[in-house]
């Protein structure tokens, strides 16, 4: 997705959300200045080698854990949005990519990088300490954000964490993606939030996020080159 095609959902978004634009866009200069300061930031090319024509993006929706207990999801690029890495390092799987804005469980994102997982890091307003604060501990880092992009800060489209990945695969040139743990139903899934013991009942943001994901993800079923389908767990 381009900037100009992005721009009128984000406006919406920060309008809907209460967002703001200049606190978004310090963020994304943050982000910046710290890949630039470094030497582990990636380029989109880089990145690009690692997403096969098949891409499992996973969210952290309820049905995530019984559909990492039933399939094994080998013969497809592992995608992981934010607190998915950890269901699946508990399932013995380590992500070949997370994608986060770093509210997740940042040990857990660490040693899945530290085994070998991409960590795409994304920069908004409300997450610029978490950035200063973990950016310098990662290697192999995309740098994304949701305002203009900047040369090494990428903006491939999407908001939440989850459909942010699916943009991600989509723009890295997957053909597939298969949507695990995408439920957007009434319960948030129990490894969304570290705070999170077990299901929770959605709460108002909560909500607002996913119905502009399911907007975004329909745009993108509509719109762009790859198939999308939801992963279904037999009856």
């Amino acid at each position: 997705m381009r900037w100009e095609t992005w721009k009128p959902f984000y406006l919406r978004i920060v309008r809907e959300m209460g967002y703001s634009i200049e606190e978004d866009r310090r963020s994304a200069g943050l982000l910046r200045a710290l890949l630039l300061e470094g030497d582990e930031y990636l380029l989109r090319d880089e990145l690009e080698v690692i997403v096969g024509r098949k891409a499992y993006v996973f969210g952290a929706g309820p049905s995530l854990e019984d559909a990492l207990k039933t399939h094994d999801f080998s013969d497809g690029t592992l995608i992981a949005a934010d607190g998915a890495t950890s269901a699946l390092l508990n399932a013995g799987l380590v992500p070949d990519i997370t994608v986060t804005d770093l509210d997740g469980r940042i040990p857990d994102i660490k040693l899945a990088n530290d085994r070998g997982t991409f960590v795409v890091v994304h920069a908004h307003g409300d997450n610029a300490d978490r950035i200063a604060a973990y950016v310098p501990v990662f290697s192999r880092i995309l740098g994304t954000c949701q305002t203009e992009p900047l040369d090494v800060v990428y903006n491939f489209g999407g908001f939440t964490d989850g459909d942010r990945a699916a943009f991600l695969a989509e723009e890295l040139g997957a053909r597939e993606i298969v949507l695990v743990g995408f439920d957007f139903g009434p319960l948030v899934g129990k490894w969304s939030k570290p705070r999170l013991r077990d299901h929770s009942p959605v709460w108002d943001s909560k909500r607002k996020k996913f119905e502009f994901a399911q907007e975004l993800l329909r745009w993108l079923e509509k719109n762009g080159r790859a198939r999308i389908e939801y992963f279904r767990l037999d009856p």
